[in-house]
C-alpha cells in the first residue's frame, strides 16, 4: 500500500511537471505523456491534486517576477512573500480543480471505468474529457484562469489546433484529453501482457485522423485587401512608467511614433494596454485614427479602457473597458487594507459591459484587454456580432519573456477559433500579427521601443465554433453519459 501510494505521488509530480512545462514552454508530446500519467494516477485523488498543484507552479511561475513591489507602495519585507503567496495561491487551486476531477472519475456512476469493458472505458473518458474541456471554459470568464491544457497544442501543433475552428479550445482540450488516455490504455495493455496492437492502431489512427480534420479546417475564407496598421510598442516598463521623466517623454513618443507611422503609409496607429492617464489629451490633433489603450472615469469609477481618437481629435471620441480585471491587481477586495489600492499603481478599477464588441469609423473589432484574451468564447460571439478582426492589447511587464510566449500561443488560439487576423500589441512585447490561420507573419523583438507596420486582413466568415461555441461538445458530453448510464444501468 505504500509502495502504491509512493508511485502515485510520484507519477503526479511527473506528470504535473511535464505539464507545466509544455504550457510554459511548449511541446505537445510532453502534455500527452502528462495527461497519460494522470489518467494512471487518477484513481488517487491526492496524486491529481499533486498533478495540477505542480503542472500550474511551473507554468505559472512567472507570477514571482512581480518581486520587488516596492515601487507601488508595499514594504520591502512583504514584497516577496505576497508574491510567492499568490503563485502558491493559483498552484492549490489548480491542484484542487484537479483532484476534483479525479473525485468525480472515481464516483459511483464512473467507477470501474478502468478495468471494465472497452465500451465503458472510452464512453467514461469522452464525458470526464468533456468535463475538463467544459470546465475550461467556464474558468475562462473568470479573473484566475490564465492558460489550459487547449492551448497546449500550440505553437508545435498548428494542425490538431486546427479541431478549435469548430470546437474551440474547450473541445481541443477534451481531445487531447483523450490522446492521453489512449497512450496510457497502449502501456496499460503492455503491462498486463495483452494484445496492444488493437490500442495501438486505434489509438494511432484517432491521433492521424484528428490531425487530418485540423489540418483540413485551418483554410481561410475570401480576404479583404491588406490594411497597412502601425503598432507601437513603448517599451515603458510599468514600475518606470509613473516617473516624472517618462509622464513627459511618453506624449512626444506618441507623436514620434505618429510620424513613423504616417512614413511607413499607415491608415491607423495602435498603441499598448494602459498608455495613456485618465482622460489624458494628445499633444497634437491625431494625424490618423489611434486606437491606444488608457483610463478613463466613468460614474465616479476609473476604468482600463482601449480609447479611439479619430483623425483631427486630441481627445477620445469612442471607448470599450476592459471587463475581466486582475484580481487584487485591479479588482481589489473591500477587506484588504493592507493592500492599499492592489497590486496595481492606478489604484482599483471596475469592469466594463462584458461584449467585446468595439465599433468605430474604421472596420468593427473583438477587443481582448490584457489576459481577456484566454477566453474564446467572449471573443467568438464578438466575431459573430460583426467584428472583422481582434485587437489585444497587453502590458505584461515586469514579466519574463515566459508570459509574452503563452500570450503569443493564445493569440493563435483565438485566431484559430475565429478564423480572424488578430494584432497583438504590448508595452514590452508581444506585439505580432497573427493570421487567420494561426500564424505569426510579424513579431516586434521584445524589450525594444518600435513602431512597424503590419498588413490586416479583415475577414467576415463565421467559423463552426464562432457560430455555436460550446454546443457540440455539451452535445459529446451527453451522448457519452448517456452511454455510461446506459452500460451502467442497462
Amino acid at each position: 500500500m505504500r509502495r502504491e501510494k509512493y508511485l502515485s505521488c510520484l507519477g503526479g509530480t511527473l506528470g504535473g511537471l511535464l505539464a507545466g512545462l509544455a504550457l510554459s514552454s511548449g511541446g505537445v508530446v510532453y502534455m500527452w505523456l502528462a495527461i497519460s500519467l494522470l489518467w494512471g494516477v487518477s484513481r488517487k485523488t491526492y496524486a491529481g491534486f499533486l498533478w495540477g498543484l505542480v503542472a500550474v507552479l511551473v507554468s505559472h511561475s512567472w507570477l514571482l517576477a512581480l518581486h520587488p513591489l516596492s515601487w507601488i507602495g508595499v514594504p520591502a519585507p512583504l514584497s516577496l512573500p505576497i508574491a510567492i503567496s499568490i503563485w502558491l495561491l493559483c498552484g492549490l487551486l489548480g491542484g484542487f480543480l484537479v483532484g476534483l476531477w479525479s473525485f468525480v472519475g472515481n464516483s459511483f456512476l464512473f467507477d470501474g471505468f478502468r478495468d471494465g469493458d472497452i465500451a465503458k472505458k472510452v464512453l467514461s473518458a469522452v464525458v470526464l474529457s468533456c468535463i475538463w474541456g467544459l470546465v475550461e471554459v467556464l474558468l475562462a470568464h473568470y479573473p484566475l484562469f490564465w492558460i489550459g491544457l487547449g492551448a497546449s497544442a500550440l505553437p508545435n501543433d498548428i494542425f490538431l489546433a486546427g479541431l478549435a475552428r469548430w470546437i474551440g479550445s474547450g473541445g481541443l482540450a477534451s481531445v487531447q484529453l483523450l490522446i492521453g488516455f489512449c497512450l496510457w490504455q497502449t502501456v496499460f495493455a503492455i503491462r498486463r501482457g495483452l494484445d496492444s496492437r488493437k490500442v495501438i492502431s486505434f489509438g494511432f489512427l484517432f491521433v492521424f485522423l484528428m490531425h487530418m480534420v485540423g489540418a483540413s479546417l485551418l483554410g481561410t475564407s475570401d480576404a479583404s485587401d491588406p490594411i497597412n496598421v502601425a503598432l507601437w510598442q513603448s517599451d515603458i516598463p510599468i514600475r518606470k512608467k509613473f516617473s516624472k521623466d517618462q509622464q513627459i517623454r511618453i506624449p512626444h513618443a506618441i507623436e514620434a511614433s505618429f510620424h513613423r507611422a504616417k512614413d511607413l503609409s499607415a491608415s491607423w496607429l495602435v498603441a499598448p494596454e494602459g498608455t495613456l492617464n485618465t482622460n489624458q489629451e494628445l499633444l497634437e490633433p491625431a494625424p490618423m485614427p489611434f486606437l491606444s489603450g488608457g483610463f478613463r472615469w466613468v460614474r465616479g469609477s476609473q476604468r482600463s479602457s482601449l480609447l479611439f481618437f479619430d483623425r483631427g481629435e486630441k481627445n477620445f471620441s469612442g471607448a470599450i473597458d476592459k471587463h475581466r480585471l486582475v484580481p487584487l491587481g485591479e479588482k481589489v477586495p473591500t477587506f484588504s487594507p493592507l493592500l492599499m489600492n492592489g497590486l496595481s499603481a492606478v489604484g482599483g478599477l471596475k469592469p466594463g459591459e462584458s461584449s467585446r464588441f468595439f465599433s468605430w469609423s474604421g472596420p468593427s473589432v473583438a477587443v481582448a484587454i490584457c489576459y481577456e484574451l484566454s477566453d474564446g468564447h467572449a471573443l467568438a460571439k464578438a466575431a459573430k456580432d460583426g467584428a472583422e478582426w481582434i485587437l489585444a492589447l497587453a502590458n505584461l511587464d515586469p514579466y519574463p519573456i515566459a508570459l509574452q510566449r503563452q500570450f503569443v500561443v493564445l493569440a493563435q488560439m483565438r485566431s484559430i477559433e475565429t478564423s480572424r487576423d488578430l494584432i497583438a500589441v504590448a508595452n514590452t512585447g508581444p506585439s505580432a500579427l497573427v493570421k487567420a490561420s494561426g500564424n505569426v507573419e510579424v513579431m516586434i523583438p521584445p524589450f525594444i521601443e518600435a513602431t512597424e507596420v503590419v498588413k490586416l486582413q479583415l475577414q467576415k466568415g463565421l467559423t463552426g465554433y464562432t457560430r455555436w461555441q460550446e454546443i457540440p461538445l455539451i452535445c459529446f458530453f451527453l451522448m457519452g453519459l448517456f452511454g455510461v448510464i446506459s452500460l451502467r444501468f442497462g
